[in-house]
């Protein structure tokens, strides 16, 4: 079966990202950190230069053989995940960087992916199937406070205890989870009130999906990672779907957007210490693009500039 993914904040994005072109930068390098099915990259090949150069990065293998239909010279995937960027490129040697967070419309309509409770399939949820265990597999054998951790922590969920304790009574009936239908089921007789229009299982498939991928944590260091490869002047591209993923963003470039001196320093103005970017702005979708596309309603596109070289660790 084909599945069609639109990208989010299309327009927005590529313009932010072509923001780094001038007569002057007939060569850039750009890297598109979360290839998915290729909306943003071929956009963004459009107007680039021949002599630029787009390397890209996902770790769904789905999306590497969507990469491999792009015969572009200019462009080159790689099968890791965005936070590995440094491993691949040098130091203050990028323009921009783009960043599309959360997962494709493919990954969630296809019921294989084990990604969305609307559609009944194996609960996998890996990104990349080849790796690490799967959300059946780490359901089977995680500790009760484990999962209620987790389901509290990335789904901000406040029935996650007793969705857990449900989990491990079935577990204990011989009965684990190992379709997407079954743990929906399980957690909608569990949680009995929810935001109109949400179904119940959506903050624990979000949870269990986070937790499966390691999703904040690849976007703590993958943030630093490409802050690192940028030039100054190199621009920085995130869009972001939920509030734990938009926090660690609009902290992170707030922190580099800011500078701390001791209070009291006598300090001129000229020896001031620069901050280490520049806020560029956030960009939210238009009605329009959220009536054609209802998945582009919680979307955020944070835009920040870097001013000077200066490495930084993973927040």
């Amino acid at each position: 079966m084909t599945y069609t993914h639109r990208p989010v904040l299309l327009a927005e994005a590529v313009t932010a990202v072509l923001g780094v072109l001038t007569p002057e930068n007939a060569s850039p390098l750009i890297v598109d950190g979360t290839f998915g099915r290729g909306g943003h990259t071929r956009e963004i090949l459009k107007h680039l230069p021949m002599q630029a150069k787009l390397i890209a990065f996902d770790k769904d293998l789905f999306a590497i053989e969507e990469a491999k239909t792009i015969t572009d010279p200019r462009f080159q995937i790689i099968h890791e995940s965005f936070a590995s960027m440094a491993q691949h490129i040098p130091a203050s040697t990028v323009d921009a960087v783009l960043l599309d967070l959360g997962i494709s419309s493919p990954q969630i309509d296809d019921p294989d992916r084990g990604f969305s409770f609307r559609h009944d399939g194996p609960l996998d949820m890996r990104m990349d199937v080849t790796r690490g265990q799967s959300a059946a597999e780490w359901l089977a054998v995680a500790e009760l406070e484990d999962i209620a951790r987790v389901i509290k922590d990335y789904g901000e969920e406040r029935f996650a205890l007793q969705i857990a304790k449900a989990i491990i009574a079935r577990r204990e009936q011989g009965e684990p989870l190992t379709r997407t239908r079954e743990l929906a089921t399980l957690v909608a007789s569990v949680v009995r009130t929810r935001e109109a229009g949400q179904d119940p299982a959506t903050r624990t498939f979000q949870a269990i999906r986070i937790y499966i991928n390691q999703e904040l944590a690849d976007l703590e260091g993958g943030l630093s990672a490409a802050f690192n490869c940028l030039k100054p002047g190199g621009l920085l591209a995130v869009i972001s779907f939920h509030s734990l993923e938009d926090r660690i963003v609009k902290q992170f470039m707030q922190g580099l957007s800011q500078i701390s001196v001791p209070r009291g320093l006598p300090l001129t103005e000229s020896q001031m210490p620069k901050p280490m970017a520049e806020l560029l702005g956030r960009v939210k979708p238009s009605a329009e693009e959220v009536k054609e596309n209802p998945r582009a309603r919680s979307a955020i596109l944070r835009v920040m500039k870097k001013i000077r070289n200066q490495e930084v660790s993973r927040s």
